[in-house]
């Protein structure tokens, strides 16, 4: 115990997660948000383009899980591509990837929680939403171990779901599932967009890395979660992906609002569809506590360097988490969830989280083999080839992106870059 409390007197966190657990929290994030998410607009975007469009977002995010891998077995603390980029490229660059994350991220758990609100009940959504910001914060609160529980117990019910809703598409009489219909003709152009919108699905692997303070054996245990987690959630996609399609046809899907219930009572299963929105929200409700997780820990990083108030730097003594970070998010959070609308935000945060990692890719392009980890830890994630077409890939789905979001997601980042250089210039005349 003296040692535990010295440690959290030191600011440090306690490393309570092994592979499973960060397999887990990273599959809790990315399934949660993107597959009752992102598959409607991607299809409005691409059209009969989807399939491709959903294997384009995953190669770019498995060059990214390769760099974000490297680069967190080497650096293993809160903060994710923050200190990554402050320690390969420069102060600054490390502030704008921590910049668009905490932004891009905290828009995205308001939007997460709305979801549980307008699934759990539609005439009070703000109300449940708030409800269920001040109830996971709660859960963040007390240690990440009780997070990871909780979230153990989440991906297992959305998993159930999901494979309900593929077995039940894809073994229904051809009378009633539509035929893999053309429908709207893809272009490239259009793919570019249905990939850019897409990767908010895939981002999730990210909370591994800024929890890299709270694993243990972080040199084996992050290498080993993010392609794992990244590869299990790509399977579970590219199924759903595929029975959705083959019931509604990309047309039928792109108009849906909620695409998984209408493709299982077109299937011949209208008693799924009750099941199905449950498992929305409960996937939602997944996707919320890892996001919290992973802003907080990104606002404790960046408050340890005073870029933010640096009371938020604080680690509780016996729950050994940046309590007044979690506690600043999850308002920030409720206010938005309470006063705002943002389902449509998806664009707005896959920009930030593209910019997040293009700059982790650039810092991976500096590693070199003397100072990287052995290629025998970190199998093919050693040449410069991968964080190249990482970085390419991210700032090329960036700016395909609609231009609404494009538009408002740098304006978000030029305001951050601003305040980096007022910050700056401040110190300095001081």
């Amino acid at each position: 115990m003296g040692t535990a409390a010295a440690s959290a007197d030191a600011g440090e966190l306690g490393r309570h997660l092994g592979v499973f657990d960060a397999v887990v929290i990273g599959l809790g994030s990315m399934i949660g948000a993107g597959v009752f998410a992102a598959l409607a607009p991607a299809a409005g975007a691409a059209g009969s383009g989807l399939l491709p469009g959903l294997a384009l977002a995953a190669a770019v995010a498995y060059s990214n899980a390769a760099s974000s891998a490297r680069l967190a077995a080497r650096y293993p603390r809160s903060g994710g591509t923050y200190v990554y980029g402050r320690e390969r490229l420069g102060d600054f660059w490390g502030y704008l990837a921590g910049w668009g994350f905490v932004v891009g991220k905290t828009t995205s758990c308001a939007a997460m929680a709305l979801t549980v609100g307008s699934y759990v009940w539609p005439g009070q959504a703000h109300a449940v939403a708030v409800a269920a910001v001040v109830a996971l914060t709660a859960v963040n609160y007390v240690g990440v171990q009780k997070s990871a529980w909780l979230t153990r117990a989440i991906v297992a019910v959305v998993l159930a779901v999901l494979a309900a809703v593929v077995t039940a598409c894809l073994t229904c009489g051809t009378a009633q599932a539509a035929r893999l219909e053309p429908g709207t003709g893809a272009t490239f152009g259009g793919v570019l967009q249905a990939a850019g919108l897409l990767f908010f699905a895939f981002a999730g692997y990210a909370r591994i890395a800024t929890l890299g303070e709270e694993v243990r054996d972080p040199e084996r245990t992050i290498p080993r979660a993010i392609p794992l987690a990244l590869g299990i959630t790509l399977v579970v996609y590219a199924a759903v992906a595929v029975a959705v399609l083959a019931v509604l046809g990309p047309d039928r899907l792109a108009h849906t609002a909620a695409p998984l219930a209408e493709a299982v009572r077109a299937a011949g299963a209208p008693g799924l569809a009750p099941v199905v929105r449950a498992g929305a929200a409960v996937a939602a409700t997944g996707s919320l506590l890892a996001l919290v997780l992973g802003v907080s820990r990104t606002t404790l990083a960046m408050a340890r360097d005073r870029h933010l108030p640096h009371a938020l730097a604080a680690v509780h003594p016996r729950f050994q988490v940046p309590h007044r970070a979690e506690l600043a998010v999850g308002a920030v959070v409720a206010v938005l969830a309470a006063t705002t609308d943002v389902r449509g935000a998806i664009g707005f945060s896959s920009f930030g989280v593209l910019v997040y990692y293009a700059i982790a890719n650039a810092a991976a392009w500096t590693l070199t083999p003397a100072e990287g980890l052995p290629v025998r830890k970190v199998p093919r994630m050693v040449p410069r080839i991968v964080p190249a077409v990482g970085a390419a890939g991210c700032l090329v789905l960036a700016f395909a992106l609609p231009a609404a979001s494009v538009l408002s997601g740098a304006a978000v980042i030029a305001a951050g870059a601003a305040a980096y250089g007022l910050r700056r210039a401040l110190v300095s005349r001081a």
